[in-house]
């Protein structure tokens, strides 16, 4: 399908150009027709201007140089190699003979006598030292472990369902306080959102939970007393 494609496209392209030729050569015969052309004069070619003969310069004729001629060799007379000199034969001394060697007898060692060993006084070990026994002290007596009396059960808390409930039990949680009105303070609000307050004077905070234990103030100290 492509290449008829592209047949169809070159044949219409072919058309064209050839319709645009023929259109071209017949406005250009129309042209002729109307407008003739009119004969243009040419123009005279320019007079070049006339130079003066001048003769040719006259050559002289190549110098001719001599022969040169070129000397014989000189004669070397020819070199007389000198016969090599003769050594006289070098004769060589008989090996000097040296006089024999005597050993003198070895010189004589009279015997020697070994002492009889020393004799070592026997020696007597001392008698052990007497240690007397020793006795061992009677193992220490562990007093008995008496176990603490286990403390009674804290009595129930009462329930806190107001405000009102609070004051009566902050009032005996900071009657030994040195600020009682501070400690008010705080132990009604702890209470109002905790709903709870230790028993005693002191300690068991624990026993609220952690909204009464990890109350803070501004400063990052404990509030709830």
């Amino acid at each position: 399908m492509a290449s008829r494609a592209l047949l169809l496209l070159l044949l219409v392209t072919s058309l064209l150009g050839a319709t645009r030729i023929s259109a071209t050569d017949e406005q250009y015969e129309l042209e002729k027709d109307i407008y003739p052309k009119v004969p243009v004069p040419a123009a005279a070619p320019p007079k070049a201007p006339l130079k003066p003969t001048t003769p040719p310069p006259a050559t002289p004729p190549p110098a001719q140089k001599p022969p040169t001629t070129t000397p014989p060799p000189a004669y070397k007379p020819p070199t007389t190699t000198p016969p090599p000199a003769q050594k006289p034969p070098t004769t060589t001394p008989p090996p000097a003979q040296k006089p024999p060697i005597t050993t003198p007898p070895p010189a004589y060692k009279p015997p020697t006598t070994t002492p009889p060993p020393a004799q070592k006084p026997p020696t007597t070990t001392p008698p052990p030292a007497y240690k007397p026994p020793t006795t061992t002290p009677p193992p220490a007596q562990k007093p008995p472990t008496t176990t603490p009396p286990t403390p009674a059960p804290a009595a129930p808390m009462p329930p806190v369902r107001s405000k009102k409930d609070c004051e009566p039990l902050c009032k005996g949680r900071c009657k030994l306080h040195s600020r009682i009105n501070l400690c008010l303070r705080a132990c009604i609000s702890c209470c109002d959102r905790c709903k709870c307050v230790p028993p005693g004077t002191y300690g068991n905070r624990e026993m609220c939970g952690k909204c009464y234990t990890e109350m803070t103030t501004h400063g990052n100290r404990p509030k709830c007393p």
